[in-house]
């Protein structure tokens, strides 16, 4: 099993959502978040005053799937999410050691 963290621009997570669906994702965690990477953020205009935004709002996704679904997974965030501009976000992957589905005790890839 694999925990997959991305994070992505906002306006793209029903893209995103729906491209999962399709290849048959049955789950994912959002979060907002603001952060930075080498973007490390940008200035705005408002009310004719000009400031720093150091952080930039992103949108973390978190998904478990089994091993062999993980390549695939990546594959569509990465093509669903791309701009083709700085900031476009970041892919993990890490590996899951348990899982635990809480109301009917299955364990690992069946809780899944």
């Amino acid at each position: 099993m694999k925990l997959i963290i991305a994070t992505i621009k906002p306006f793209k997570l029903e893209e995103v959502r729906e491209a999962l669906t399709e290849i048959g994702v049955r789950g994912m965690m959002v979060t907002e978040i603001k952060g930075f990477g080498s973007q490390s953020g940008h200035t705005e205009i408002y009310r004719g005053a000009e400031y720093a935004v150091n952080f930039v709002p992103k949108i973390k996704l978190e998904i478990a799937v089994s091993a062999a679904m993980a390549d695939q997974v990546v594959e569509t965030i990465t093509s669903t999410a791309k701009t083709g501009k700085i900031g476009d976000g970041k892919i993990f992957v890490l590996d899951i050691q348990q899982a635990v589905r809480v109301r009917t005790g299955e364990t690992n890839d069946d809780a899944l």
